[in-house]
């Protein structure tokens, strides 16, 4: 599965687009400031190795007043070669002090630029796209989840297609026949995926945003102590699963499993358990492989009574994209109350 966790891509994009017109500025106005331009030759371009590669730092000759100086310029550039004549800038008041005429200014106000344009742009077609969706969801009715009504009790299984950035989602029977499935409809690395809701038992499709995932630091000192998320149509998982009266109760049982009880409205309508990518029970040559026994995210056996998968669906949709274990996005919590239950 597709997951970019940590520091949001938004968020870093912003400060590195902070960063380089910072840098441009500073260069281009502050450090230039009172500077005079003059021409120089290139004597000497040292090679200087580091992880990222080879750079070039070439040290220049020029005269200032009848005297000559020699100065090695801040550029990794590789354009630069003996014998050849540039124009510089020196400091009148210090003619020792040289660098290569603001370039590196210009490259930095360029990244800089180019990055915030594509945050803006991002988050313009990202309202664009929240909102048709919304729209489409209004017209619909696709937004709401209907009530609970209780059925017999079924085995299904929830299963993640891996392997591929287009991670889909979908439960099946214990027949293979796939019941609900989300189908990717839009990748994109700034802004939410498009996703198409499918309710094959009711003939429904729904159109929904889906954002990537992250991980934050709950902020004690529990190591991996950590905060899973991700967005459903603008939304945090967790607090829309709140909304719609969703909570779950977590814990470990054997073989490192981990089993959620699922209620709405405080009753129940599911149990989960975590499975091996060989979910379906009737398996039993993968039964009988090493492999069967680790569970693998986003993979579940469901018991259920519900008639209508689509809100026990985005339960699971939460658990399957975010790798968190309790209905609060976070994954120590789970073992700590099944410790103390213990």
């Amino acid at each position: 599965m597709f997951s970019l966790k940590g520091i949001p891509v938004k968020i870093l994009a912003a400060v590195l687009a902070v960063v380089s017109l910072a840098a441009g500025i500073y260069i281009t106005f502050f450090q230039s400031a009172g500077f005079v331009r003059t021409e120089a030759v290139i004597v000497d371009v040292q090679d200087v190795s580091t992880d990222d590669g080879t750079s070039y730092r070439p040290t220049v000759e020029y005269t200032v007043e009848g005297v000559t100086y020699t100065g090695e310029l801040d550029t990794s550039s590789g354009s630069y070669a003996v014998g050849k004549k540039i124009t510089v800038l020196y400091d009148p008041n210090d003619p020792s002090r040289v660098h290569d005429g603001g370039f590196l200014g210009v490259y930095f106000l360029g990244v800089g630029i180019v990055i915030l344009a594509v945050i803006i742009v991002t988050e313009i077609r990202k309202k664009k796209s929240l909102g048709e969706v919304r729209a489409h969801q209004a017209e619909t009715g696709g937004s709401l989840y209907p009530e609970s009504v209780p059925g017999p009790e079924s085995a299904l299984y929830f299963l993640t297609d891996l392997g591929t950035t287009k991670a889909g989602h979908r439960i099946e029977d214990a027949n293979r026949n796939v019941l609900y499935e989300a189908k990717m409809t839009k990748f994109t690395l700034t802004a939410p995926f498009g996703f198409d809701f499918i309710d094959h038992e009711h003939g429904k499709t729904t159109p929904h945003l889906i954002g990537h995932e992250e991980a934050t630091d709950w902020g004690n000192s529990l190591l991996l102590d950590n905060h899973f998320t991700f967005t459903l149509d603008g939304e945090d998982i967790w607090k829309h699963l709140k909304r719609n009266g969703i909570t779950v109760d977590s814990r470990l049982t054997g073989a490192a499993r981990t089993e959620y009880r699922i209620c709405r409205n405080g009753q129940e309508i599911a149990v989960a358990v975590s499975s091996s990518q060989n979910v379906h029970e009737e398996d039993e040559e993968a039964k009988s492989k090493l492999s069967s026994l680790i569970p693998v995210q986003g993979f579940y056996r469901i018991r259920t009574t519900e008639s209508d998968l689509s809100l026990l669906f985005v339960t699971l949709l939460a658990f399957a994209r975010s790798g968190a274990t309790d209905d609060r996005g976070g994954n120590m919590k789970t073992l700590l109350n099944t410790i103390r239950r213990q």
